[in-house]
């Protein structure tokens, strides 16, 4: 097997569950009474992304909902992956795709091949799952922050990129990178799963001016006003995201060591292909998980 079909294997299985792989191995519910390791060992790694793609498994996959509101007996990794898998394929029958314009306004726009591209290297296919997993257990809290008048609590949620850009501003220069790209991954996240929600909440003007200030724009003494006309924001508050995120993606991507591995090379990607992930994520839900996004993703509190 090619090292880098292994790498991807393995990375896929890292997530997978035992039940995830019975429905992925035809028989396989006899060897899982064997363990997990039994059911591997009937799977062709490099087969694997071929089993996640085919319609067996898909029917497997979705067919488990019926009338009901949650699939049953796969884990969310597995259905996000499947998902990602089937939208290659869905794309390959396609020449548009609807693209979000505003509150219950979309339009038919011609660039699937875009797409299609974006789909065939397999690292960014497990990307987009990965992406769209970590978000149905997010994390909050509250960090100690050292201050003129003492120690105070500086409260963060994974779903409120306001909050979670303050962190740039009190954390360590090791922890950047990782902050940095979980406000691209939220930004991407965000404006591909959730755009009504972002544009029906919006940003006030004092987190406008927060987010501008996240340390990645060029010069944050300008307004949030006029750094907004100066890097041409269409699209309210969608528009600021995707281009945040872009900026958060290439400071995160510039601020890791060299040599950069295959699974995280993506993030180096993203500053110019951001609008296709976006746009894929959007055609996944659509197509896929709109049914049960919100009982997976829950966007209430941070």
């Amino acid at each position: 097997m090619v090292p880098e079909q292994a790498a991807i294997a393995n990375a896929y299985l890292d997530h997978l569950t035992s039940e995830d792989l019975v429905l992925l191995v035809p028989g396989g519910s006899d060897a899982l009474r064997a363990g997990h390791g039994q059911v591997v060992q009937h799977l062709r790694p490099e087969g694997l992304e071929e089993l996640l793609a085919s319609p067996r498994v898909f029917d497997a996959v979705f067919a488990t909902a019926g009338e009901a509101d949650t699939l049953v007996g796969a884990s969310p990794f597995l259905v996000f992956a499947v998902a990602v898998h089937r939208a290659a394929i869905e794309l390959n029958a396609t020449s548009y795709v609807s693209e979000w314009l505003g509150l219950g306004r979309r339009a038919p726009v011609f660039d699937a091949a875009q797409l299609r591209d974006f789909l065939a290297a397999p690292w960014r296919r497990l990307f987009l799952a990965e992406l769209l997993a970590s978000y149905t257990h997010v994390a909050s809290g509250s960090v100690l922050v050292s201050t003129r008048r003492g120690w105070r609590r500086q409260r963060f949620s994974e779903l409120d990129p306001v909050r979670l850009a303050g962190l740039l501003e009190v954390i360590s220069e090791s922890e950047r990178p990782g902050i940095l790209r979980r406000l691209g991954d939220l930004s991407l996240f965000l404006t591909g799963v959730f755009p009504d929600y972002v544009a029906s909440r919006g940003f006030g003007p004092i987190e406008e001016s927060r987010l501008l200030r996240s340390g990645v724009m060029v010069n944050s003494r300008r307004s949030p006003s006029s750094e907004l006309k100066r890097m041409g924001v269409g699209g309210g508050a969608v528009g600021l995201l995707e281009q945040l995120g872009r900026r958060w993606y290439r400071a995160a991507f510039d601020a890791l060591p060299r040599p950069v591995p295959g699974n995280v090379a993506v993030l180096g990607e993203l500053p110019d292909r951001f609008g296709d992930a976006r746009r894929i994520l959007s055609f996944v839900t659509e197509r896929f998980l709109f049914r049960h996004r919100d009982h997976w993703f829950e966007l209430g509190g941070g």
